[in-house]
């Protein structure tokens, strides 16, 4: 082993020796082994034992080597990689280094432009809404004053409740026409964008 760190070139013809000799020895114990089984039995355990320890040995031999093996391995490959990048020849970047990023813009700009777009919908939802508000609290105050007026002027009950029979028809077709208006905004949008 000693050899073997000092060889340079020489090192695969003897680790091949090596190898072999790390073979025959596993050979030589398997026999001693099944000889130790043979011997009587006050001597059979310190036999086994000395062959034991050999195993040990030679194990420790045989896992020496490969670790040399590995670290010639890997200095050979660090060779080859150095000289790979010593001869190789760097050249410039080519014309074409461009990222194509257009479309991405253009989704991008078209999705914040749909935002915008919901939150301005959005918001005129709401004041519409609040304006809704707005116009039923004066209907009621309207509708509180005239029939304060009509029991004042003496109108009949059969005039108060068409009256009354005319609002709920309002609220109804006010609310068929908001849901209309509201299907025909997610047309618009679903099919225009």
């Amino acid at each position: 082993m000693g050899r073997l760190e000092t060889a340079d070139k020489q090192s695969l013809h003897l680790e091949n020796e090596i190898q072999a000799s790390i073979d025959q020895v596993f050979s030589h114990l398997e026999r001693l082994e099944i000889l130790s089984s043979k011997e009587p039995p006050n001597k059979r355990q310190n036999a086994k034992l000395r062959v034991d320890q050999l195993k040990y040995d030679v194990q420790h031999l045989q896992t020496a080597l490969r670790n040399f093996q590995h670290q010639r391995y890997a200095k050979e490959q660090q060779e080859r990689q150095r000289e790979e990048l010593l001869s190789r020849t760097f050249t410039t970047n080519d014309s074409d280094t461009t990222i194509p990023m257009d479309e991405s813009l253009q989704f991008n700009s078209s999705l914040q432009k749909i935002h915008h777009g919901m939150d301005d919908l959005i918001g005129g939802g709401h004041s519409i809404l609040e304006g809704l508000r707005a116009q039923r609290l004066t209907m009621k105050g309207t509708q509180k004053k005239l029939l304060d007026i009509a029991n004042m002027l003496g109108l009949s009950n059969t005039v108060m409740r068409l009256i009354e029979k005319r609002a709920f028809q309002d609220k109804y077709f006010m609310i068929g026409g908001m849901l209309l208006t509201c299907v025909v905004m997610f047309l618009v949008v679903q099919y225009l964008t």
